[in-house]
């Protein structure tokens, strides 16, 4: 495959990531966790993925997500959140917001629908997004500029609407394997010949052992991911929250799904510049890193929390309850130079062999109803 090649500003910030996580390997006795790794490979503070400088978002990054599509997700989501605003203290947290864009039109249609939120919060990791953050805002929604306030971190406590697009397919994960001989191992990564590459071992975490052990199939050679961060994040989500809900959208699958044994090798992907990668170590820190969701994991996760699990089902179930074609009519179909591109993008939200069906929403409450529009009909949490 002939990718494209990347800036010499961009290779040497790739070098010295990987100088930096050679130097973490060194320290740890030759050896790192692939968790280690990935949380180096997005996060390491101006090196890595999503704190350096590259362009991730769009036609000109590494990928798309739903938001830079069309307002219309954004618009469809709002109708949801108008619903529960009123419930709490009308505040909306955001967490990984990308370009800014799901931002800049939740808060315009919000505002469009008479409850636009006392508060919008954002929490990200990454300078450089938070720049490209308040240029849209600012260019898109100046007028609700005001209500916007980055955080560095969690709030001891929120009390209003946390939600997450595409945000834990990137937290880091660990690999596990099953030998020939039937044992499982911790997948880490270790140096040889110059180069990364993985290295099983026994595992040093007994909970993740005991989570490969009911989890992983029976079958030689079969290497999936476990979430950890995933599952501590849906608790420290719930531990804040005082009264409201969670939305978190993602492509994922439940445990059943997850953990098949025709799913042998895992979900763990790469992206660079629309191209999907198998191979983890190339160019550190410009490529993206993600894995599928396991939402069996998420939703007990939030069940032990405390948490009500309001509901599961795919994107595309989601908008339609929520009501993306009545949005949609709102548009003049006469006028085909505007509405072809609003329908096209309307198609790959909902077309099962797009985004439609790979993506899933899930939902928690805290205190508020438990009957909400996105989840009206088609409900899966059965399933999980």
């Amino acid at each position: 495959m002939s990718l494209p090649e990347p800036s010499a500003d961009a290779l040497a910030t790739s070098h010295a990531l990987s100088h930096r996580i050679a130097a973490d390997i060194a320290a740890a006795d030759g050896w790192i966790s692939f968790a280690h790794f990935m949380q180096q490979a997005l996060y390491a503070p101006g090196l890595g993925y999503y704190a350096a400088g590259s362009r991730k978002f769009g036609a000109d990054g590494d990928f798309v997500t739903a938001p830079e599509l069309t307002p219309l997700f954004a618009q469809t989501l709002a109708r949801q959140l108008a619903e529960l605003l009123p419930q709490t203290a009308g505040n909306i947290m955001e967490f990984g917001a990308g370009t800014g864009r799901l931002a800049a039109d939740l808060l315009l249609a919000l505002d469009a629908l008479g409850c636009a939120p006392a508060q919008y919060f954002i929490v990200d990791l990454s300078p450089d997004l938070i720049e490209r953050q308040r240029d849209t805002l600012a260019r898109l929604a100046p007028a609700l500029l005001p209500r916007v306030q980055w955080l560095p971190a969690l709030p001891d406590s929120f009390d209003g609407i946390m939600l997450g697009n595409e945000v834990l397919d990137a937290m880091p994960c660990e690999l596990v394997v099953r030998r020939q001989d039937g044992r499982l191992q911790q997948r880490g990564v270790t140096i040889r010949d110059g180069a990364f590459c993985f290295d099983d071992r026994d595992f040093g975490d007994a909970a993740l052992a005991a989570l490969a052990a009911e989890l992983v199939p029976d079958i030689p050679g079969y290497v999936t991911e476990i979430s950890l961060a995933n599952r501590a994040f849906i608790h420290t989500l719930a531990g804040v929250l005082t009264r409201g809900a969670i939305l978190m959208i993602d492509y994922g699958h439940n445990a059943g799904e997850y953990y098949h044994p025709e799913r042998s090798m895992g979900t763990l992907l790469g992206h660079y510049r629309h191209h999907t990668l198998h191979d983890p170590f190339y160019l550190p820190g410009l490529m993206d890193l993600t894995t599928h969701v396991d939402f069996s994991a998420v939703a007990q996760s939030g069940l032990d929390a405390g948490l009500d699990l309001i509901g599961y089902l795919s994107q595309a179930q989601f908008l339609i309850n929520a009501g993306i074609t009545e949005q949609l009519s709102f548009l003049d179909a006469a006028n085909v130079k505007d509405y072809l591109p609003v329908a096209k993008a309307a198609q790959r939200l909902l077309s099962p062999q797009e985004m439609g069906e790979t993506f899933k929403v899930i939902g928690f409450g805290k205190q508020v109803a438990i009957d909400w529009i996105g989840f009206s009909s088609g409900d899966r949490c059965y399933t999980l």
